[in-house]
């Protein structure tokens, strides 16, 4: 089973610690022993305790008094080494957790610059490629490390600018050989004299084939705006009308698949701060999405709910279960859930991606999932601006 250290004690600044912490112990464990052997290799040369009696009477006396005088000596020895010893010990032991306190200190500022880029670095995302860290100071290796960091955030949003200044203008540029087909099989339909049924039929196909490719250019347009983030038309959009009028303009196709539409907590008063344009794209999509990939007879759940901070539009679907792998990837573009979400030919595959872009340009997100009963539940989740007019602005 993997140990989970806490948090903490797996970090850089731990393992410097407990560098400088070990070096602090190994050094005065070496230090501790020299000191042993000195004391243990020494002799402390000083007056015997007590006093110094008569000289003794005869040889054999004195040696005796010779003898006791080093046995007092050696004892006195071995007492001054033993508090040494004991008193280094101890010194070593408090040193030991002030070095600890100190190593801690000094590996927090050594890496404060780290964590700064880390935190920076984090925060940095396809919206905001623009920012840089601008770490200033001497050109050491942090530096060199975050100067290397701007240089590829920099190709990153070269590369990001590119790939959506592509996607508009081939989406921009398609649009005129769509128009001059469209033009194309609506002459040929329109000459005098009988058109062969067939002809009539494949005027008809290609037409419903360039409405499906005009709504994929329309969808990358969509996408490539949103993701520049620009629009400057935002304002102050109740949510519970625009979702009331996209399910009243699509009532027609809500009758002629016999859909059930239930609305529950509608909150007529919450707002967001949007682009009018944008969030009606995304309601419609979110609608649209629900109709189409719909069962006949089946139902559709509408509902806003708002709390202090935010508005979340939920919209649900029945039908069979679903995997809840699949259904987290359906934002991104071009991917369904399996040939019965797309054998209908309906839609550019960017919907719910639009969808996603769209929210988090406006700082919101977009949930996925699958619901438990079978279907698919998504939601919309935007900031609430109501009384916030300063701070929207």
């Amino acid at each position: 089973m993997k140990r989970v250290l806490p948090r903490g004690f797996g970090t850089v600044r731990a393992r410097f610690t407990a560098l400088y912490v070990g070096l602090f112990l190994l050094s005065g464990t070496a230090l501790l022993a020299i000191s042993a052997g000195v004391a243990s290799g020494s002799r402390v040369t000083q007056a015997a305790p007590g006093e110094v009696p008569e000289q003794p009477a005869t040889p054999a006396q004195a040696q005796d008094r010779i003898e006791a005088l080093e046995r007092q000596l050696t004892q006195v020895h071995d007492a001054q080494s033993t508090q040494i010893l004991l008193g280094s010990a101890i010194a070593m032991g408090v040193m030991a957790v002030v070095s600890l306190a100190l190593g801690w200190f000094v590996a927090g500022r050594v890496l404060r610059p780290l964590r700064t880029m880390t935190a920076a670095t984090r925060s940095i995302s396809a919206d905001n490629l623009h920012e840089r860290l601008a770490v200033t100071g001497p050109g050491d290796e942090v530096k060199d490390l975050a100067d290397t960091i701007d240089g590829l955030l920099e190709r990153l949003e070269g590369s990001f600018a590119a790939q959506r200044r592509f996607v508009a203008n081939a989406s921009h540029e398609l649009r005129t050989p769509l128009t001059t087909m469209r033009a194309a099989v609506d002459v040929a339909v329109a000459k005098p004299g009988p058109v062969p049924q067939q002809t009539l039929a494949l005027a008809g196909r290609m037409r419903s084939e360039l409405d499906r490719v005009d709504r994929l250019l329309e969808g990358f347009l969509v996408l490539a705006r949103t993701q520049h983030g620009a629009f400057t038309d935002a304002t102050k959009v109740p949510l519970e009308e625009v979702v009331s009028a996209a399910l009243g303009e699509r009532s027609a196709d809500i009758g002629a698949k016999e859909l059930t539409v239930h609305r529950t907590d509608a909150d007529d008063g919450a707002q967001v701060w949007a682009s009018r344009s944008l969030l009606r794209r995304v309601v419609d999509n979110v609608v649209d999405n629900a109709i189409t990939h719909n069962q006949a007879g089946g139902w559709i759940g509408a509902c806003t709910r708002a709390d202090a901070e935010t508005v979340r539009l939920t919209v649900e679907t029945g039908g069979p279960e679903l995997d809840p792998r699949q259904v987290a990837q359906l934002a991104q573009p071009f991917r369904r859930l399996g040939a019965d979400r797309t054998g209908n030919g309906h839609g550019s595959g960017l919907g719910l991606s639009i969808v996603a872009a769209i929210a988090e340009a406006h700082g919101g997100t977009l949930e996925l999932g699958a619901r438990p009963e079978g279907g698919l539940r998504v939601t919309v989740v935007l900031p609430r601006v109501d009384g916030k007019d300063g701070a929207a602005e």
